[in-house]
């Protein structure tokens, strides 16, 4: 039975609306690593292994993929520090599923991006120990719930907010150095007014490669939408304050949140890949003259983003935005710095 959630502040996937577009696939043999994406059975939008899978093969070479944590497949019952482990077992068998080549040569959920809670602090170490051991040689990094806005119209996930300033609570911070000597990553997602404590936490934690989610967070509704060029400068801003510590990174998607302000599911018909190019090319630009194309990489955050845009176009969107990139480059930002960062050669 599929899991049952609370109201959902993501655009609902309409497949039929979503077939009303469909291009041809721009520079087909461009080499994708898709560094973010998830996996649930929710009612309101189930996203498993043939979903992914049918996004996959829709033209684009995707050749491998990172599961990041989205609170699927909690363990019932045992210790609540090990419910996190439930999800990684799951994935580690879609994981298992994709590398027997059956179903492809593209190796999904090569890397696993896992949810341990690191307010646990110096304890949350014989959990990523479970965690390592369960994945298969598959764990990368950590993510934790850290988005907050002061704001009930800033909304981005189905799961209550956790308490504001979570980045630099003490118990966190233990838990995250828990991952430098481990090796992990930490992944995180929270919005553009949060960027100066994803600094200073990264800069507490140099030997952590902090991969910032999502473009930064530009939150485009609620009290920003009178004045997104005042909003544009401050995340601008403060987009180059955390690209200025070499142990940060950033992933170039997750636009099609509404939280973001651009609402093409209002449209008749899906965007074009162009019209994605234009409403994020500055964002792009500034991500590229910030953090330079090894710290940079594209991302689908699907199925989170699948209510605006198909994989399809999303990944010509990319393209586009990439077209007087260098090969070079382009190798960097669509698959090179994902398996870097993500150890996945």
């Amino acid at each position: 039975m599929a899991q049952t959630v609370e109201r959902n502040p993501h655009s609902a996937v309409r497949p039929e609306w979503l077939a009303l577009r469909t291009e041809a696939i721009l520079e087909p043999e461009l080499k994708i690593v898709d560094p973010h994406h998830h996996l649930w059975d929710r009612a309101d939008n189930p996203y498993l292994f043939h979903d992914l899978l049918a996004d996959m093969n829709a033209g684009h070479r995707v050749v491998s993929t990172v599961f990041v944590q989205c609170r699927s497949m909690l363990r019932k019952d045992g210790p609540s520090e090990l419910a996190p482990l439930g999800e990684v077992e799951f994935v580690t068998g879609i994981a298992a599923m994709a590398a027997s080549g059956i179903y492809g040569s593209a190796r999904a959920c090569a890397g696993i991006v896992a949810g341990a809670d690191l307010q646990l602090g110096d304890r949350v170490a014989p959990v990523l120990d479970l965690m390592a051991h369960s994945a298969g040689g598959r764990l990368r990094g950590v993510r934790n719930p850290v988005v907050w806005h002061s704001s009930p119209d800033v909304q981005s996930s189905t799961a209550a907010p956790p308490p504001k300033g979570l980045m630099a609570d003490t118990a966190f911070r233990k838990g995250v150095a828990q991952l430098g000597l481990l090796g992990l990553s930490l992944d995180v997602w929270a919005y553009h007014t949060q960027l100066e404590e994803i600094y200073e936490l990264a800069k507490a934690n140099p030997n952590v490669t902090v991969i910032v989610d999502h473009f930064g967070g530009p939150v485009g509704v609620g009290p920003h939408a009178a004045d997104m060029t005042d909003m544009f400068k401050h995340w601008r801003a403060d987009i180059a304050l955390v690209a200025s510590l070499p142990n940060t990174v950033i992933k170039m998607g997750g636009a099609g949140m509404p939280v973001f302000g651009i609402r093409f599911d209002h449209e008749s018909t899906p965007p074009a890949s162009e019209q994605l190019a234009v409403a994020w090319k500055a964002y792009f630009e500034t991500c590229i003259e910030c953090f330079g194309v090894d710290r940079c990489m594209f991302e689908s955050n699907f199925p989170v983003d699948k209510g605006m845009f198909s994989y399809q176009v999303l990944w010509n969107g990319f393209k586009r935005l990439a077209r007087a990139c260098s090969a070079t480059e382009k190798t960097a930002l669509f698959s090179a710095t994902a398996e870097r960062v993500y150890r996945l050669r």
